[in-house]
């Protein structure tokens, strides 16, 4: 696995830059997600206005004033906090200290923190001197739905991450509650459908002040979400973020993390040899071993497993993957191994945020492909529940969660929910246009 750009440059160009480990894959994927979300939103966004569905809303601006002492000021203090960090990272000895440690310590560079902050201060005074009028006049301007993609995408992802934590921490409540610092500010933890549901009401509540109608809006959204889902389980999966499924007994790992087929008997000796692990979750140096998981059994007989080869024809990985050096530091110590991230899980797992990758990249396909035929407002948005919410409930079924009421997940739970609201809201489309003539 790689819990940061480190260790795919140490894996892929053998080079060690420690400055790298400040960038974890998993919010590399979150990026990339965002961005392509972006594009598919301006894209149908764009569809939708010249069908004349959304339209542009006018507004006053003050053009041809020099910058504000407010601005500058502002430009210079996001500067400096940014130069300081980023400076620390590449010019100061951070390589000892975990990123969210460092980030929310005193640490970094006075210098590039004031170099960066007197760039930004001039730029901006340069923007707007280039715009200045002798005398500054009021104009108005026509903003069309996608010139907003920029506010929604980050309206997005703060409200994304603010409710992936919370739902998250609400989930895990006793863990929260004696280490809150800690959890609230770890790299992983996130629960999407906390992230999709606040992040939903934000963007909505945006798109009602602004005069965009919610209905074209949620439908361009729609194929997004999908996409961005898909590509940030490729961050779950390559970071080894602890979202994976249970264990797959038809393999067994060695020390150094090597999959190979299990013999008869095989998955039963190793719960015996690493019965700490699943019992009790660590032990302090017992014989120069140290376990570390998150998930504690009753008995050895409460570890969830299912015995599946797959066919011949396909690759392992897609059955068994034991997530060594995952971010996690879950599984037990690989000997040999120095690096920060040196565990390997003691028996091979379903690769389930894999999975979620291939189906939901498939699923926005058939969204992608059939947006223009469908006709009704708020049926794409309907079908983008009905199958995400499906999709989730299915993987849920392989994975390891707390269960609550009726043995279900708080996953299954929003998933089943999610599924009813498409339903209703495919089926209201269908009465609210029961024969629409041209496409949304």
């Amino acid at each position: 696995m790689y819990p940061n750009l480190y260790y795919v440059f140490k894996d892929w160009f053998g080079v060690e830059w420690h400055s790298l480990s400040f960038l974890n894959t998993f919010g590399l994927m979150v990026a990339v997600a965002f961005l392509v979300a972006a594009w598919v939103l301006t894209s149908e966004l764009k569809r939708k206005e010249k069908l004349g569905f959304l339209l542009p809303k006018e507004e006053t601006v003050e053009v041809g004033k020099p910058a504000s002492i407010s601005e500058l000021l502002t430009n210079g203090l996001l500067g400096f906090i940014f130069g300081y960090k980023v400076g620390g990272i590449f010019l100061s000895k951070t390589a000892d200290i975990s990123p969210q440690d460092y980030i929310f310590s005193s640490q970094g560079n006075v210098l590039t923190g004031l170099a960066l902050s007197a760039l930004l201060i001039y730029l901006k005074w340069q923007e707007k001197n280039k715009q200045k009028l002798a005398v500054p006049e009021k104009r108005s301007i026509r903003i069309w739905p996608h010139d907003r993609v920029g506010d929604i995408i980050v309206l997005g992802l703060m409200f994304g991450i603010l409710g992936a934590k919370l739902f998250d921490n609400l989930e895990h409540w006793d863990e929260f509650w004696e280490s809150p610092i800690q959890h609230l500010f770890s790299q992983s933890g996130l629960t999407f459908y906390g992230g999709l549901i606040l992040a939903t009401i934000a963007i909505l509540t945006y798109a009602y002040q602004k005069h965009i109608k919610l209905k074209h809006l949620m439908d361009a959204a729609a194929p997004a979400l999908m996409i961005a889902y898909a590509i940030g389980r490729i961050g779950c999966h390559v970071s080894g973020d602890g979202d994976w499924g249970i264990y797959n007994s038809a393999f067994v790992n060695d020390a150094n993390g090597k999959t190979t087929i299990a013999k008869s008997g095989d998955f039963e000796k190793m719960l015996d040899r690493d019965s700490t692990y699943f019992l009790k979750g660590m032990l302090i140096e017992g014989n120069s071993q140290t376990y570390v998981t998150d998930r504690i059994y009753p008995s050895l007989k409460d570890v969830p497993h299912k015995s599946v080869k797959g066919p011949s024809f396909l690759p392992t990985f897609l059955f068994a993957n034991n997530y060594a050096q995952n971010v996690n530091k879950d599984g037990l110590l690989m000997p040999n191994i120095t690096d920060e991230h040196n565990r390997v899980l003691p028996s091979p797992v379903f690769p389930t945020p894999l999975y979620e990758t291939i189906i939901c990249s498939f699923l926005f396909l058939i969204m992608w492909w059939n947006r223009k035929k469908i006709k009704m407002p708020y049926f794409m948005f309907g079908l983008y529940l009905l199958l995400n919410g499906t999709e989730r409930y299915l993987i849920e079924m392989m994975r390891v969660n707390i269960r609550y009421k009726y043995q279900l997940t708080q996953a299954e739970i929003i998933a089943l929910a999610l599924i009813g609201i498409g339903v209703l809201l495919m089926l209201f489309a269908k009465k609210l246009n029961p024969k629409p003539e041209i496409n949304s």
